[in-house]
Formats: C-alpha cells, sequence, structure tokens
C-alpha cells in the first residue's frame, strides 16, 4: 500500500525504526540518497495511456527501463487523505483526514484539506508522528510549491522535513537535485498537472496527453541529474476515470435525496452525509433505495466495520457521516448548495474504490 513507501524508502537509507516491507533494496542496491516523486493522478491503469505521449514511460511499460510494480492508495483515493497516508505510514481512520473535505465536529463547517491553514490546528487534527518525523536522524526535505509552506495539509503530512519552496513547475526538478547533492537522505517532490489535466479536461483528452508528455519529461531529467549512490521512486496518490453526463446525479434535483441533510462533505465519488438530529435512519434509507446498483450506502458503523478507513480513533468517529455513500461504476453525486458550483463542471474524478482510482505505480529507477 501507499503507507509502506516511505518507511521503506527510509529503511533503504538506515533508519533504525523503520521496515523495507516492499523489499526496495532489492531494486534499489545500496543507496544513500532517494528521491520520491509522487505524480497526482497517475493511476497505475494510466501508465499505458501516459506511455502513449511518454517515451520513458514507455520504455517502463515494455519493461525496458527501471522496475514497476502495483500498490493500493487508502480510501477514499483522494489526494489529501492519500498524501497523508504516504507521510505517516498510516490508515485514514488513524490519521483522521477522511476525505477530501470533511465536517469538523460540532458545527456546520466543512473543511477542504488542500486550503487549510492552520484552524484547526494540524497537530491535533492530525495526531499521528509522520515518517519523516520518525526517520531521523536520516535527512529529508519536501520540494513543493512554495504557498504550500506551513499549510495544515502540508504540516500534516511532512512535518520533520525540510521544507523546500519553488515558485513554479519548472524548478521542481533543480530543486529536488539540489537538496539530493546536499548530502545522503531522502528528498521528496509533488507535481500535479495530470491530475489538473483529468480533472478539467478528462483523461481522454489532449491535455492530459500533454501532461503525461511533461511528467515523463521531468523524470527523465531526475533520472539525468541522478549522484551515482542515489534511486527515484516514482509512485501516486490515486488514478481517476471520465464521467459522462448520464453518470451525473445532483441532491439538489431529487427531493427525496436532499431531505434531512445537515452537512454534505467527502466528494462526488465518495460522499460523508451528516444528517439532522434523527433523520440519518430516513437519509439512509432514501439514499439506498434511489441509487440501488449504482452506489453502496452504509451507516456509519457499517462503514467503519467494513473497514473503509481501516481502524478509526474514537476522536475521529464524528468526522465520517452519518451515511457514507461509495459510489460504484462511473456514477458521482453532486451537492449543489453544500459544494462550490466548479465541482460539476470537472469531467475526471476520483474518489471511490474501484481499481481504476485505488491502483498507484511504484517505479524504481538507478
Amino acid at each position: 500500500m501507499i503507507t509502506e513507501v516511505l518507511p521503506s524508502a527510509f529503511a533503504v537509507l538506515g533508519a533504525p525504526d523503520c521496515s523495507d516491507t516492499l523489499d526496495l533494496a532489492a531494486r534499489t542496491g545500496p543507496v544513500r540518497r532517494i528521491a520520491v516523486l509522487l505524480v497526482d493522478g497517475l493511476g497505475h491503469h494510466l501508465l499505458s495511456r501516459a506511455a502513449e505521449s511518454a517515451p520513458l514511460l514507455a520504455d517502463v511499460v515494455a519493461g525496458r527501463v527501471g522496475s514497476a510494480t502495483e500498490l493500493a492508495s487508502t480510501l477514499p483515493s483522494t489526494t489529501p487523505t492519500s498524501l497523508v497516508s504516504l507521510g505517516t505510514g498510516a490508515t485514514p481512520g488513524e490519521h483522521g483526514i477522511l476525505g477530501f473535505t470533511v465536517n469538523v465536529p460540532g458545527t456546520d463547517r466543512v473543511l477542504t484539506h488542500i486550503y487549510w491553514d492552520s484552524d484547526p490546528d494540524p497537530r491535533t487534527w492530525q495526531p499521528v508522528p509522520t515518517v519523516f518525523e520518525r526517520s531521523a536522524p536520516v535527512r529529508s526535505a519536501v520540494v513543493l510549491p512554495a504557498p504550500f509552506r506551513g499549510s495544515g495539509l502540508t504540516v500534516s503530512a511532512y512535518r520533520g522535513a525540510e521544507f523546500a519552496g519553488i515558485d513554479s513547475a519548472d524548478g521542481l526538478v533543480p530543486a529536488m537535485l539540489a537538496e539530493l547533492t546536499r548530502g545522503p537522505g531522502l528528498v521528496f517532490g509533488y507535481t500535479a498537472g495530470v491530475d489538473t489535466a483529468a480533472h478539467v479536461h478528462g483523461i481522454a483528452s489532449e491535455q492530459w496527453a500533454d501532461a503525461a508528455r511533461r511528467t515523463g519529461e521531468v523524470i527523465e531529467q531526475l533520472i539525468a541529474g541522478l549522484p551515482e549512490d542515489a534511486a527515484l521512486l516514482v509512485t501516486a496518490d490515486h488514478g481517476g476515470l471520465d464521467v459522462p453526463a448520464d453518470a451525473r446525479i445532483d441532491l439538489a434535483d431529487d427531493p427525496a435525496l436532499s431531505a434531512g441533510l445537515r452537512v454534505v462533505a467527502g466528494e462526488p465519488r465518495f460522499r460523508h452525509l451528516h444528517a439532522h438530529d434523527g433523520a440519518a435512519a430516513e437519509v439512509h434509507a432514501a439514499w439506498t433505495q434511489i441509487l440501488g446498483t449504482r452506489a453502496r450506502v452504509f451507516t456509519r458503523d457499517d462503514a467503519v466495520a467494513a473497514g473503509l478507513f481501516g481502524t478509526v480513533r474514537p476522536e475521529h468517529l464524528a468526522r465520517i457521516g452519518d451515511v457514507v455513500v461509495v459510489c460504484d461504476g462511473d456514477t458521482v453525486v453532486f451537492a449543489r448548495g453544500f459544494e462550490p458550483p466548479e465541482v460539476a463542471k470537472l469531467i475526471g474524478f476520483h474518489g471511490s474504490t474501484t481499481a481504476a482510482e485505488t491502483a498507484i505505480p511504484l517505479l524504481c529507477f538507478r
């Protein structure tokens, strides 16, 4: 799983409290430096499509360059949840980042994790020590857009690592290589072009193909600049799928779906429904009947018992909806009135349990 990537990498570098459960050492050989690049949205099932635009990835898919294995994201298969699972080595139920957005218990506020600053305090909201913290004295750095410095998500996922801010996407490769040359240790970098193109234009679009091409070039440049005692790992946080018009539902269009709702959180493929007092059973029954085979509709207790989030800490339970809706097939459920209208204009989505969304690659290069 994605939770094993950083502990395994730090174990290869000699961190005493980490285990190489992925057997990375067999692929990297003896190294003193590891670069980890996370390509947002580049699911394992999208590698073949990306290979059509990126020659390096074509070589990977054909087995001519590097090595490739398949891992799985945690649930929901969404960026903030996956990044914190990567950074902590913990499941969502442990670290508490249980969706793209979540209801702050005791309020009607919806916290959007990618736009989160310091309220709530990220060290309290996400209490699990990160792998970076646990892996001292092995040096670590993260290369991220400069505005991410000190954000709630950055603190939750990467605290314990040095922060290297970049002003544009063009700065990613030089900054990662510069951090690698500073000395032994692990350097993490992040790129979002593939995911942005999928959401806005769709995976089948020319824009997505261009984003895949540019991502392949980034990987090529990193490989070309690696010190002799370094390895490069490339992974992702989730995959995705394009959603056609006939697979789109908006709860605002059906009074039976909107009845009894106090707060709607999560995202279109994985919804957290928080009901008014006494209305949870009616909400569960209505959504179960109306969505039928298009989604699995859980009570909170059933979602936890099914292990959707891993073991859930008691203090995180109220962040889970009274009703949890996991979409099947290519269905999405929009929440007009509860989320920005721009969400309904997107083409590519992720968040649910299909292999297209949860399968992620782990590529290794020396």
